[in-house]
């Protein structure tokens, strides 16, 4: 008879834990604060709200507008001071997948912490106002580096001087295995002078050498090393040949 693998028991989740989905909640109220004290001036010293001329209607969408800013803004950093301030991070390795695990535990928070702002960083370009929030995160970005597309793990990976990341571009730092519930993170390295095309995606562990070029829709698979000055395509990432100039 085959003998069957015994799947590890799943660990009950610890009640405390249920307080991380009103962590985001409480993130999103402490951020309206400066917006209503912005509107509270407003109010108490130049009676904005009573509306009495019609240049109050036509200010009041770029008040608005000047608002949703003042809260984005204040959401970003208010979450990314509290990751730097409190050191919240984690290290590469195989993790079990529960909060009794220390590193598991970090990711988590940090997901609830950063995940739904990054969504946000998607749809609004903010440039150097976004790569400040990925270094309060913990990533680290060279000189004149752009972060285009979506990074998952910021504190897990590093840019050197003078790269382009595209749009749709995914950076992964962590992959899941349910089966076994566990959790691998590792770091994701990219040198000087890189290009990760539109759509590429990038998994934990994989080293980009300086100038190398990642055409797009490639993916990098895990660990893998791409050599220096080389281009990069397809599934799974090869080299491509150079073309000789005429």
């Amino acid at each position: 008879m085959p003998e069957h693998v015994q799947k590890p028991k799943k660990s009950k989740r610890p009640l405390w834990s249920y307080f991380f989905t009103v962590i985001p909640s409480f993130i999103f109220i402490v951020g309206l604060i400066p917006v209503i004290v912005g509107f509270y001036v407003l109010q108490q010293y130049f009676h904005y709200f009573a509306f009495s001329t019609l240049l109050h209607f036509i200010v009041l969408p770029i008040a608005i507008f000047v608002g949703a800013v003042l809260f984005f803004i204040s959401e970003l950093y208010i979450t990314g001071g509290i990751i730097r301030l409190f050191r919240i991070t984690y290290h590469p390795g195989t993790y079990e997948y529960s909060f009794r695990n220390k590193n598991t535990f970090k990711w988590t928070l940090i997901c609830v912490l950063y995940t739904p702002f990054r969504k946000f960083l998607e749809i609004v370009p903010l440039g150097k106002i976004k790569q400040s929030y990925f270094r309060l995160l913990g990533m680290k970005i060279g000189k004149n580096s752009l972060v285009g597309g979506v990074i998952k793990d910021p504190c897990l990976t590093e840019f050197g001087d003078n790269v382009t990341m595209g749009e749709y571009a995914i950076i992964y730092g962590h992959i899941h295995n349910m089966q076994y519930e566990t959790i691998f993170m590792d770091r994701i390295r990219v040198g000087n002078n890189c290009v990760i095309g539109a759509g590429a995606i990038i998994m934990p562990g994989a080293v980009l050498e300086d100038d190398v070029v990642v055409a797009a829709g490639a993916l990098v698979t895990k660990g893998q090393v791409l050599t220096k000055g080389k281009i990069y395509g397809g599934i799974p990432a090869k080299e491509l040949p150079i073309k000789p100039k005429e």
